[in-house]
């Protein structure tokens, strides 16, 4: 990984903003990616961001942190917080804000216990695909104190693959249709390809029921995507 990503939120965060990062995947041509969204208050975040915000309680692990604006957030409200992150530049950054305990790590090398695990701005993504999906929970479900939490939020993005006429174009024997290969670039340079999962939120409840874990549906937003609250 190159880390474009975390240069671009230096960048800004540094007061060198001249342009923002594109973004595609496999299934759609370039969007812009505006660095300003990527430091929003609590005011200007989607609904469902908020909502996982004023459920979380105790010691928290917020993952994929990005700027830390949701652990930023929370420790204004006097909630103990730590934040991990793959991309170096977004843990400096996030440090600069304020943010207390803020780690590069990869969610699957964390070894401690947490009251609520955020997993936000579509959580699932990092799950890659859905034959990780139950690998990456079990070692979630493994962090939870008792009585813990775990916030997570995607999207169902079957809408994509529909016609005109509301039928679906999807190639029935290609791989799970929520897999996409996602590009990056910044500045001119691309962002070596990864991959991101979204997952509708009944094959979630499917593979949690599988792994031992409780999945409750608690907010559904406008445009497909929801918040799940997954337990042990």
């Amino acid at each position: 990984m190159k880390d474009l990503f975390g240069n671009a939120l230096l960048d800004y965060h540094n007061g060198n903003y001249t342009e923002d990062i594109i973004t595609s995947t496999s299934i759609s041509d370039d969007d812009v990616l505006p660095l300003p969204y990527l430091f929003r208050r609590f005011k200007n975040m989607p609904k469902l961001e908020q909502k996982a915000l004023k459920l979380a309680k105790g010691w928290v692990l917020d993952v994929g942190c990005g700027t830390g604006s949701h652990s930023l957030y929370l420790q204004e409200k006097g909630v103990t917080v730590k934040a991990i992150d793959i991309s170096r530049g977004a843990i400096e950054v996030a440090k600069q804000r304020g943010v207390l305990h803020a780690e590069v790590k990869n969610i699957l090398a964390e070894t401690d216990a947490f009251d609520t695990i955020l997993l936000l701005m579509n959580g699932t993504g990092i799950f890659q695909e859905l034959s990780q999906v139950s690998k990456y929970l079990s070692h979630l479900k493994r962090l939870l104190k008792p009585n813990g939490q775990i916030l997570i939020d995607s999207s169902d993005i079957k809408y994509m693959y529909e016609d005109e006429d509301g039928g679906l174009w999807q190639d029935m024997n290609a791989n799970y249709y929520g897999e996409l290969d996602y590009f990056l670039s910044y500045k001119g340079e691309k962002e070596l390809p990864m991959k991101w999962l979204y997952l509708d939120f009944n094959t979630l409840l499917t593979v949690c029921t599988s792994v031992g874990l409780k999945c409750e549906l608690i907010l559904e937003g406008e445009h497909f995507d929801y918040l799940a609250r997954l337990s042990l």
